[in-house]
């Protein structure tokens, strides 16, 4: 749940939009305006440019055996939008629906990169026209994420005017992402989001995929992890921003090897073993596939030691550890000693506060939602774990919102590491539920017990291959079935 200190803010600022509204306060409108924002490092970030700052069309998916379209039939618009580079596929079957995809996290270069859906050959196929937006910013911001797919999809029916295909505003507009992009996508669907953002769009389905789904709860992840590390090497109190000056103390003291697969800990590393996977979602089938082989823990290691800003997208620590309990399986006085010596780290409360200039530095998934919402996530994921999906629920369920959430578990072994099949079935499904009313099967992401099971996550899990899977996936996904950790018939 938001806390009790936003609750003035939003009062204000619907005082202030009453004001406006108005003409002024009580003074005959000569009230001064309310002073400006203030400004971030990442403000300052200007030098953005497009991959491709003069393309106009791209390339046309390669034909494959089972195509009931033909690829190259489809309208291709690329251009730039308010700096933002972007691109458009039209089928000519357009059925009349939008769906925008978000990419995910892209760096701190200054190239800006649209990425195409994985889904692509899906969507044409089945009359779907899909938009994705480059950011018109790199970093991690999800404020800039939202606004610029917003954005496009409200320039959607003028761009195809312009290329010389006009085209009605499209009946529905769908959003899916990956990753950040799985952020961007959870947050553009807030009621917060629609009100606040500069460029309002109302969705009518989402599948956020290995999303970041507990929004700064992620960052409070990474540094439970370090300070969890740190105190179990032997160096509790080390100053967390100067990470660098014991990172390959800690190592040592903690794998064997590491981050080469497969990942192998000491006797204190297998203390921390647990303490990780407890903090990443419990006891579940491909944690330990994931840290040994799946790669995306070595992602958080590279993390530790900042200073709670997220790299300048805020300007105040946003990292809290005092939520947790961590927790060494089998051994209660291990747990006690390092509950007692870890590092506790306490957030700003301004740090992510509502703003006059439109949305959150950090847009926030409080579970403020009303449309059809389908979740995948892998469970060998330890960069964006298998806990976001479990704080997101109960967010939720917190706000009354649980007939709108349907969440799936995966079994693979790294971040966003989905095979086509799955991504089309939860897509399918959100659709379906959003046409017909009827609520799609999900698993159950917060009893321990349950997402304990060997079984579980096999319920949606694809294990077949098309022409747009990876080889990293096909390849983690053959590690899992040689590891006897496949399911049944697949």
């Amino acid at each position: 749940m938001e806390p009790m200190r936003t609750r003035p803010v939003l009062l204000a600022l619907v005082a202030t939009a009453a004001l406006a509204a108005c003409g002024g306060g009580g003074d005959g409108g000569s009230s001064p305006p309310p002073a400006p924002e203030e400004t971030r490092v990442q403000d300052s970030r200007k030098s953005y440019v497009p991959a491709e700052p003069n393309a106009t069309t791209f390339a046309a998916l390669a034909p494959a055996a089972g195509d009931t379209v033909a690829p190259s039939s489809t309208s291709r618009w690329a251009g730039v939008l308010n700096g933002a580079a972007y691109r458009i596929e039209v089928p000519q079957n357009w059925n009349g629906k939008l769906v925008m995809y978000a990419h995910g996290y892209a760096g701190t270069g200054n190239t800006l990169i649209v990425n195409n859906p994985q889904i692509r050959r899906y969507l044409i196929a089945n009359g779907y026209a899909w938009a994705a937006s480059s950011y018109t910013k790199n970093y991690y911001d999800v404020r800039a994420g939202v606004e610029d797919t917003n954005a496009l999809a409200l320039a959607f029916a003028r761009i195809a005017v312009d290329n010389g295909r006009p085209l009605t505003p499209p009946s529905r507009i769908y959003i899916t992402g990956v990753s950040m992009g799985g952020h961007i996508t959870a947050a553009a669907i807030e009621d917060e989001a629609y009100t606040t953002a500069n460029n309002k769009v109302r969705y009518n389905g989402a599948v956020p995929m290995c999303g970041v789904l507990g929004d700064t709860e992620l960052f409070d992840y990474f540094a439970g992890a370090q300070v969890t590390a740190q105190s179990i090497a032997g160096v509790p109190t080390y100053p967390f921003t100067q990470w660098a000056d014991i990172q390959a103390q800690v190592t040592a003291a903690l794998f064997t090897q590491f981050p080469t697969a497969p990942v192998t800990t000491t006797a204190l590393g297998n203390r921390y073993k647990s303490v990780l996977k407890n903090l990443t979602g419990g006891e579940r089938p491909l944690f330990e596939l994931g840290l040994a082989y799946g790669g995306s823990f070595s992602a958080v290691w590279g993390v530790f030691g900042g200073d709670g800003t997220v790299n300048g997208i805020l300007n105040k620590p946003v990292i809290d550890t005092n939520r947790f309990t961590y927790t060494i399986d089998n051994d209660a006085a291990a747990t006690t000693t390092l509950n007692a010596t870890t590092q506790k780290l306490t957030a700003d409360p301004e740090a992510n506060r509502l703003r006059r200039d439109g949305l959150r530095w950090i847009p926030v998934t409080s579970g403020n939602i009303h449309i059809p919402v389908v979740t995948l996530h892998t469970l060998g994921d330890l960069y964006v774990p298998f806990s976001m999906e479990q704080i997101y629920q109960k967010r939720v369920a917190a706000k009354g919102n649980s007939q709108w959430l349907v969440q799936r578990a995966i079994r693979g072994a790294t971040h966003c590491d989905f095979t086509v099949a799955e991504q089309v079935e939860a897509f399918d499904a959100m659709i379906k539920w959003e046409r017909d009313g009827v609520k799609p099967s999900g698993d159950d992401v917060v009893t321990p017990t349950t997402v304990a099971q060997p079984s579980y996550g096999c319920t949606f899990t694809r294990n077949t291959f098309g022409p747009e899977d990876t080889a990293t996936t096909q390849q983690l996904r053959g590690l899992i079935a040689s590891s006897g950790a496949s399911c049944p018939a697949q």
